[in-house]
Parts: C-alpha cells; sequence; structure tokens
C-alpha cells in the first residue's frame, strides 16, 4: 500500500510538475549552502511574455525532450523497490530535463517562465501550438 501511495504520488508530480522538477534542481545549490531557493509563483505571471519565435522553438523542442523523460521516469518510479529508490530515480529524471532545456539553448527561468505563460495566457499557448 506505501509503495503504490508512493509511486502515485511521485507519477502525479512528474506528470504535473515538469517546470517545477527543472527549477527544483537549480534551487538544490542555494539550498545546501543554507540560502533559500524560493520562487514566487506568482512572480511568474507579472513577467513579460512577448517572446520571439526563436525562444518558443527552443521551449517546444525542450518541452517534447521533457515528456519523453517524464514517460520513460513514470514507469521506473512505479516499479520502484522503495521510497528511496523513486526517489533517486525523481532526481535523475530532474537532471536529465534540465539538460534537455538546457542544450535546447533556454536558462531554466526562462523555460518555466514560458511554461506558465502556456498555461495561462491563451495568446501564448497559441503561438506554441502553432510551432509543434
Amino acid at each position: 500500500m506505501n509503495k503504490l501511495l508512493t509511486s502515485l504520488t511521485v507519477s502525479m508530480a512528474l506528470l504535473a510538475a515538469g517546470p517545477a522538477l527543472a527549477q527544483q534542481s537549480q534551487q538544490q545549490e542555494p539550498a545546501q549552502t543554507g540560502q533559500e531557493g524560493y520562487s514566487d509563483p506568482a512572480a511568474a505571471g507579472s513577467q513579460s511574455t512577448n517572446y520571439n519565435d526563436a525562444e518558443l522553438k527552443k521551449f517546444v523542442e525542450a518541452q517534447a525532450g521533457i515528456n519523453s523523460i517524464r514517460d520513460e521516469y513514470m514507469a521506473k518510479i512505479e516499479d520502484s523497490e522503495s521510497q528511496e529508490q523513486a526517489q533517486e530515480l525523481q532526481m535523475e529524471a530532474n537532471d536529465e530535463m534540465v539538460s534537455v532545456i538546457e542544450d535546447s539553448g533556454l536558462d531554466i527561468p526562462t523555460y518555466n517562465a514560458i511554461a506558465t505563460a502556456y498555461n495561462s495566457e491563451p495568446r501564448v499557448r497559441n503561438r506554441v501550438d502553432a510551432l509543434m
């Protein structure tokens, strides 16, 4: 029962929080030095959402890679033997997602800002969908 609950929780987190996972990885280093890596989600909505087509194309490229990683790791996490193993797999997935984002030419804050705009602003969503 505990394994099922853990797997379900981790899987749902991976499904719903690809952008947040990428941001979490970048926040780990400051947290290790005793600094808080808090990012105000409401502040993301106040950023400019005038992204050019090149940025949005990079976002689409990164999103495709993230979806692939998420699918791969969800299965691994569901099959994990322990909560510790599931957490290790989640960290591996997180690291791979960060790499995909950076390899696409975006930084993590820009990726997260575009993802937030995609989810909250129809204009951005329509432009991204047109590039898919």
